[in-house]
């Protein structure tokens, strides 16, 4: 085949080397299919997709033909250096006439021996995905023709490694969530619990969590938290400060002292990331719940033949956006016999339709003291109903009752 390229013909058999195997074949190993078909229909010596790693600003192999030690050697470029990280931070085709240290980073592709490369970006609309690029040895001058069916290979490749990547990012995202989750409540003498956790249904599974544990002297440490964002970042996050909040809940005996410490972390180590998160303790006498919240929603508290009030309880800012603010605060709610104290996030109560306070004010109105799985179930009747939640949603309910003497 002449290396002028006739577009029609090469068009139809990229279609056919693109679409055909999809169906059966893992994203790998269409990958490694389609560049392959690359190299033989483009007549070059190397095909090379580099993934752009959004956390490090960089480009990352990740499947190569005729140039495996790439991938085999973990080849990493910096957007904006050399050929590839100018094809990403441009977003632009790049051609290359002569291959060396001052035009590529990369020493692989003129060990390899490359004199010509072509370069192009991989988007999903106007999401970065990646480089798609060619070589070859022989002195080739790539025109507009190669240009353009390049970019249409790019652009469907980006589009099969962005749907994998959503998929894996849902698959980790639950199974992280599913991992940090109480999978059953405990058994606490003297309280019950319910508890509920729904993804939202426009936004997927991201960090909304609650938790529920023991600390020393038979007190039980209670948390209900909403990082903001979803998907997998948001979980990986939530992941994170769950088990720093667990670890300072041990050292104090002070809610709004393990916020501020969580406060702390959050602002050294989790640049950007913000959350709500309301952290009680319950007393070993299991008549009080010592409350702070940092930027959370008051839980509702319902008692024996009333209707549910919410908890008058000052939030502090959320964690994430404090540094040097003020004295953390706490509130000490009484407990009553059969009580029922309800914890919730925002999308519980929050819809477009809906302003947050009048949510809470009707969410308020619903609970009734009684079995906690029971008050659950009125809870996401009353406020889900049958339309799918927006955001996520987790609900926790707790009673206290009375304890058998002897027990």
């Amino acid at each position: 085949m002449s290396r002028s390229l006739d577009a029609q013909n090469r068009l139809q058999q990229l279609e056919a080397i693109l679409g055909a195997p999809a169906a059966h074949l893992g994203l790998a190993e269409l990958l490694a299919e389609t560049l392959q078909r690359l190299r033989e229909v483009m007549e070059v010596d190397t095909a090379t997709v580099l993934r752009y790693q959004h956390s490090g600003r960089q480009l990352v192999a990740f499947a190569a033909a005729g140039i495996e030690e790439e991938v085999h050697q973990g080849v990493r470029v910096p957007v904006g250096s050399g050929f590839a990280g100018r094809v990403a931070l441009e977003r632009a085709p790049v051609i290359l006439d002569h291959v060396d240290d001052t035009t590529v980073v990369n020493s692989l592709l003129w060990e390899r021996g490359l004199h010509s490369m072509l370069g192009v970006p991989m988007l999903a609309g106007s999401e970065l995905v990646g480089v798609l690029h060619i070589g070859s040895e022989a002195v080739r001058r790539f025109g507009e023709p190669e240009v353009a069916l390049m970019q249409l290979v790019a652009d469907r490749l980006a589009t099969a490694i962005q749907l994998e990547a959503q998929e894996e990012n849902r698959t980790a995202t639950m199974a992280l969530q599913r991992s940090l989750l109480p999978s059953s409540l405990p058994d606490v003498p003297g309280l019950a619990f319910g508890a509920r956790y729904v993804p939202g249904a426009e936004t997927g599974l991201g960090g909304d969590w609650y938790d529920l544990f023991s600390l020393p002297g038979d007190r039980l440490g209670v948390v209900m938290g909403d990082v903001s964002g979803h998907g997998l970042d948001a979980a990986v996050i939530m992941g994170r400060l769950r088990s720093a909040l667990r670890a300072y809940a041990l050292d104090s005996e002070s809610p709004a002292e393990v916020l501020a410490k969580l406060d702390r972390k959050a602002n050294h180590f989790e640049h950007g990331a913000m959350a709500t998160v309301a952290y009680g303790i319950i007393g070993p006498d299991r008549e009080t719940l010592t409350l702070s919240l940092a930027g959370h929603l008051p839980p509702v508290l319902a008692l024996p033949g009333e209707a549910g009030r919410l908890v008058d309880s000052p939030p502090d800012p959320p964690i994430g956006l404090t540094i040097g603010v003020p004295e953390r605060r706490t509130t000490v709610i009484d407990l009553p016999e059969d009580a029922v104290l309800v914890l919730y996030t925002d999308g519980l109560v929050e819809r477009r339709d809906r302003p947050v306070d009048v949510g809470m004010t009707q969410l308020a109105a619903a609970v009734r003291a009684g079995n906690p799985e029971r008050v659950c179930a009125q809870a996401m009747a009353a406020m889900i109903g049958n339309r799918a939640a927006q955001d996520d949603v987790a609900v926790l309910a707790i009673q206290r009752h009375a304890v058998p003497a002897g027990s």
